[in-house]
């Protein structure tokens, strides 16, 4: 397995808004088939949000979700399907996590600390906007606190723990990782645990190599290299770089349209596949290849 890596698509988000590509997936049909597109590129993992169908806007209704992920399994029954407990701006604890009993995913998202989160930063240039709800929530994430506390931890775990669902923690800084140290120590977590470390977001930890570095060798020191797996996200245009840098540390990977639109400079990504099959490209220039489902069902010790 050492020459193998996990590509995991992160398909539509709740970050960036419709006005900001014609291309970014949407309606349960849009992610579904995205997230197909994406596994035959090369994705073994996509991790999927919903959102409303009629204007984009993120959603935590449980029957769009359902019908996102039953089109996926009408083709393609191999594929992990990781579901996000991170929702989108406004929503309650209760409503994030609510899919993780609903269906009983393999991986869901954790994330491990309350950060402030803005993208009033990147939509600065946008004057007209597809939905009248975009410039509302825009403006809203200025003085957004993107909530994480040790006891909404505790709850999420908790609930993971008991539907047989592996928790993706998803770390913004540093600290993060001494968050889940302390997880681990009061029994809520259990090695061995998987890592996404998220670079590049306005609020976090920024898309560098001496960033990166940080988080890698102190997850090292925390946890040792046996009792964990990571991957890497670098956000806009430092999902490749981030990307290549994560590989080559020995780490897996995730791409996707929640995380940058483009596919290279100017040019956006059509959709999701072609974001992929750029990443498996770079991941084949090092000798290296992109870990099947089952294989990453090893790797990460998935039930």
């Amino acid at each position: 397995m050492k020459n193998k890596r996990i590509i995991t698509c992160a398909i539509t988000g709740s970050v960036h808004i419709p006005t900001m590509s014609d291309y970014l997936p949407i309606t349960p049909q849009q992610i579904a088939d995205n997230a197909l597109g994406a596994a035959e590129a090369g994705a073994a993992v996509v991790h999927l949000h919903a959102r409303n169908p009629e204007n984009g806007m993120p959603s935590s209704d449980l029957k769009v979700f359902e019908e996102i992920i039953s089109r996926i399994r009408d083709k393609n029954k191999d594929l992990i399907i990781c579901l996000t407990t991170g929702g989108g701006a406004g929503m309650s604890v209760d409503e994030r996590v609510s899919v993780v009993p609903a269906f009983k995913p393999e991986l869901a998202s954790c994330n491990l600390g309350t950060i402030n989160w803005g993208i009033f930063a990147i939509a600065e240039k946008y004057k007209e906007f597809k939905y009248e709800w975009e410039p509302m929530m825009i403006e809203l994430t200025k003085g957004f606190i993107f909530q994480n506390s040790f006891s909404d931890l505790m709850k999420m775990t908790s609930t993971m723990n008991e539907n047989g669902t592996k928790p993706e923690f998803e770390v913004y800084d540093v600290g993060h990782l001494y968050n889940c140290a302390f997880l681990m120590q009061k029994g809520y977590v259990k090695p061995p645990i998987y890592l996404q470390f998220v670079t590049g977001i306005l609020g976090g930890i920024q898309s560098t190599p001496y960033d990166l570095m940080a988080l890698h060798t102190t997850a090292d020191r925390l946890f040792g290299a046996g009792n964990y797996k990571w991957s890497v996200i670098g956000a806009g245009r430092q999902q490749f770089p981030m990307c290549t840098m994560g590989l080559l540390l020995g780490g897996n990977v995730r791409v996707g349209m929640e995380d940058n639109l483009y596919l290279a400079k100017n040019v956006l990504a059509k959709n999701n596949g072609e974001l992929v099959t750029k990443m498996a490209g770079i991941m084949r220039q090092f000798d290296l290849t992109p870990a099947t489902p089952d294989e990453a069902r090893e790797m990460l010790s998935l039930k």
